[in-house]
């Protein structure tokens, strides 16, 4: 069935342990899902636990981090397995990691081998889950690298990552990322250190693959018009918290939880002179999670907080179809303003 989804997260906790203190929650009790052919964006200013959310469906958490509760069930097509209950270097987490969940990682030069060409970084990749010869991975590799435009590429494959620019060296990652065709593709952040021109060409790049592979996208950003080119649904975090989440257009065109209402707010739009307004930066910074409020998370820097907002956490409010919300203005708000 296409509608039957492919990851789904429930609840899930992540922790951080330290020797001199209690431990610290970074993401809170989060709910997700994704299908075949779909892609979800996760958004979030800079240290609201995108990356983490990743990195924990790879099992590729810090040392001293745990999760203490919640699952991430992933179908095989044999079966959901529950990767939260899985150990990060088990065979059986292993043969899912690159195979079957691949990660395009937000920097590739610190993610690739500086001591290492690419066509040898990705033929080792090949060779690991494919079982084929050297000589076989190689081609496989130089075919990967010119079907993501690398120019050149049997020639590029010997080259280092510091030899190339870093548009050719994004598409080398992602490259190694399709290595193995994989169901889901977890991209953090692909396009953060590129140009314009390098980021739509990426953009594009993505949008065909998905096409041709059919697989699932976890696309992780802080940039709304990107979001709104790649997207289908979207899923809105603050400090470890999912606030808002939903099909991207019914999001965007009437967002209910204030931060994301922030976030569209400061985004700047062409308009006719007469209707320029001065963008709206939202004020302050995100908390540690050490002093996490334990109501609702945006409460220190929300204009409309009020008595239940510090204490409370609120529950999650179906806005529409689809659309849901955590804030306690909408158990205020009259039926039909919902609707």
């Amino acid at each position: 069935m296409a509608d039957k989804p492919l990851l789904t997260v429930r609840n899930m906790s992540i922790s951080f342990s330290s020797p001199d203190e209690a431990d610290i929650e970074a993401v809170r009790q989060v709910d997700l899902s994704l299908t075949p052919g779909k892609t979800l964006a996760l958004v979030g200013e800079s240290g609201c636990g995108k990356s983490v959310t990743a990195r924990a469906v790879l099992r590729l958490l810090d040392k001293n981090a745990i999760i203490p509760s919640g699952e991430i069930l992933f179908d095989t097509g044999q079966g959901a397995v529950d990767i939260a209950r899985l150990k990060p270097d088990s065979l059986a987490m292993r043969s899912i990691r690159g195979a079957e969940i691949s990660m395009i990682f937000q920097e590739p030069m610190s993610s690739l081998s500086p001591v290492h060409t690419i066509g040898d970084q990705i033929d080792e990749f090949i060779i690991l889950h494919e079982r084929l010869s050297p000589k076989q991975a190689r081609e496989r590799t130089v075919a990967l690298l010119d079907q993501v435009g690398v120019p050149g590429a049997r020639d590029r494959a010997n080259a280092y990552p510091f030899e190339l620019s870093g548009g050719l060296r994004q598409r080398a990652m992602i490259a190694m990322a399709l290595a193995c065709t994989p169901k889901l593709l977890i991209a953090d952040e692909p396009t953060t250190a590129l140009d314009v021109t390098t980021q739509a060409q990426i953009l594009d790049l993505l949008r065909q693959l998905q096409d041709d592979y059919g697989m699932a996208m976890l696309f992780i950003t802080h940039d709304l018009g990107v979001v709104a080119e790649v997207a289908d649904e979207i899923a809105v975090m603050y400090l470890g918290d999912v606030v808002e989440q939903g099909d991207v257009y019914e999001v965007f065109r009437r967002p209910k939880h204030p931060y994301t209402q922030a976030l569209m707010n400061s985004v700047p739009r062409l308009s006719r002179k007469a209707d320029r307004k001065r963008l709206s930066p939202i004020k302050g910074t995100v908390p540690s999670p050490r002093d996490r409020p334990s109501g609702c998370a945006f409460t220190s820097r929300c204009p409309h907080a009020f008595a239940p907002c510090p204490a409370q956490r609120p529950e999650r409010t179906q806005v529409s179809a689809g659309h849901v919300a955590r804030c306690h203005l909408l158990a205020h708000e009259p039926a039909e303003a919902l609707a």
